[in-house]
């Protein structure tokens, strides 16, 4: 039977492995240890609480992982509040997929950014994450462009 849990320090470190997995999964190539970065940004918000993520147990095991991120950018017309949730770590073990988890997870993140305040959520979806994304209701917006430093 699954069941759901925030995650807490004591899962920190699988749930790094994980995150590893699903940017490798995604097509991440570069040859860094990425894990001291992890740590280090997930300790600092989850302990003031701008990042929040829920985990699907199948017994003591984490099957999936799912994140949240909270920001605040000047308000907009899109977004008045300017608090935006950036949704990222979702991932689910091949074995369990297509069973609803990721989907429970979506909605439990999605239900913190709007508890934090956010007026949007925002993803950089994989491919595999487009039908799940689409159908709880995200829209692609085409204006989404990345400059590198």
């Amino acid at each position: 039977m699954v069941t759901y849990q925030r995650l807490t320090d004591k899962e920190l470190d699988t749930f790094i492995q994980m995150r590893i997995r699903q940017l490798r999964e995604e097509g991440a190539t570069e040859e860094i240890d990425l894990v001291p970065h992890l740590k280090d940004y997930y300790n600092r918000h989850m302990a003031d609480g701008t990042f929040v993520s829920w985990l699907a147990m199948d017994g003591d095991k984490i099957i999936a992982t799912s994140g949240m991120s909270f920001v605040e950018r000047p308000p907009h017309f899109g977004c008045p509040s300017g608090k935006l949730g950036i949704l990222s770590s979702m991932f689910t073990y091949p074995d369990y997929r297509r069973r609803g988890i990721a989907k429970e997870l979506l909605t439990r993140v999605v239900n913190e950014a709007r508890e934090y305040g956010c007026g949007a959520v925002w993803i950089t979806a994989a491919d595999m994450g487009v039908l799940l994304y689409t159908d709880f209701g995200f829209v692609k917006n085409g204006k989404f462009m990345q400059y590198k430093l």
